[in-house]
């Protein structure tokens, strides 16, 4: 007799048994993303309001009608809440106002691109508490660690950004040399101007930025 023919069947029932598994599994997984997204998502609105430091598990768990112990098993730590809350954050602000911009031009028209989605994220506000980086920046400055560093890593971007876009400018005679370095921490310094001016009920906010980039965008 042939080795292929004395070999057992397959188990059919483990094999069963084995998808039905791997199904479960995965819905619970599906599950537990979905709840890490709607638990970072509410976070960062409460922290646009209250800083990342007024965050606490009890806090959301009461907010979103779940319990405490079930976020706890998703983020392990204060640390890694933070750190989630950081990363939807930066995607949701992509999503607003870099990846808009994009379709413009490089050069001048990007960046005021650039600006006007800023002008957007801020104005409508896309988060309660207005700009979710001027909230919690100022909190976590001089305090070294993970979330400072990711936050901080947001920031350089986004002014490295401005900085390539003002570059772009300069390089193909749009506008005036001028130290595209020193531009864009001028733009996002009046920027994050225009977020406390916006809460406090400046209603041109918007057009005083737009005078800023101006002057700093005149050809030659």
């Amino acid at each position: 007799m042939s080795e292929r023919m004395r070999r057992p069947a397959p188990d059919n029932g483990l094999r069963a048994t084995g998808r039905t598994d791997q199904a479960v599994g995965d819905r619970r997984r599906l599950r537990g993303a979905e709840s890490r997204q709607a638990i970072t998502r509410h976070a960062v609105d409460l922290a646009s309001l209250e800083g990342l430091n007024g965050l606490s598990l009890g806090r959301l768990a009461t907010d979103l009608g779940i319990s405490k112990s079930g976020i706890q098993t998703l983020f392990r730590t204060r640390e890694n809440l933070h750190l989630a809350v950081i990363e939807t954050a930066e995607r949701l602000f992509a999503d607003a106002v870099v990846l808009p911009a994009l379709d413009a031009a490089a050069g001048t028209a990007r960046l005021r691109a650039l600006v006007e989605h800023w002008i957007g994220y801020a104005e409508a506000p896309l988060f309660p508490g207005g700009c979710f980086w001027a909230a919690n920046l100022a909190d976590f400055d001089s305090r070294p660690g993970p979330v400072r560093d990711r936050l901080a890593h947001q920031h350089q971007g986004w002014v490295a950004l401005l900085a390539e876009e003002l570059r772009q400018a300069v390089d193909s005679g749009e506008v005036a040399d001028l130290d595209v370095e020193l531009a864009a921490f001028q733009i996002d310094a009046v920027l994050m101007a225009a977020n406390t001016a916006l809460r406090l009920g400046d209603r041109d906010a918007a057009g005083k930025v737009r005078r800023v980039v101006g002057e700093l965008l005149r050809s030659r």
